[in-house]
């Protein structure tokens, strides 16, 4: 079993993302790498990223943080969440950016599982 191959991103979905914009660029000095107007705001914090999304963008997570893994590959994973007591809930292909498959753990929280475009698919 291959494990992850680095934590790619963490987001927070907001209900206000512009006013927590503010909060996290004036008062935490994250710097802003890229931004979909109030969709999607993504800062760099060392080897990863952090972002801020509104409800649509962050669906299925309607509140709360979400870890993003980047992973090569998500048939062997699907598997294993699903023995584990897991939920698989979809992916989403993004073009030429990559592949999201987004799963619930047991207790319920969402996980995202981030693959490039060009790795293998289920």
């Amino acid at each position: 079993m291959e494990s992850p191959k680095r934590l790619q991103n963490v987001f927070v979905v907001a209900e206000r993302p512009a006013e927590l914009h503010a909060f996290y660029e004036s008062a935490l000095g994250l710097q802003l790498k890229f931004r979909d107007q109030d969709r999607w705001i993504q800062y760099g914090a060392g080897n990863t990223n952090v972002a801020v999304a509104c409800k649509e963008e962050g669906a299925p997570a309607t509140s709360g943080v979400v870890m993003v893994f980047e992973v090569e590959d998500f048939a062997a994973t699907i598997e294993r969440v699903e023995a584990l007591g897991g939920e698989v809930l979809g992916q989403r292909d993004m073009g030429s950016h990559g592949a999201v498959l987004s799963l619930r753990d047991p207790e319920g929280n969402i996980v995202q599982l981030f693959k490039r475009q060009g790795t293998p698919t289920p």
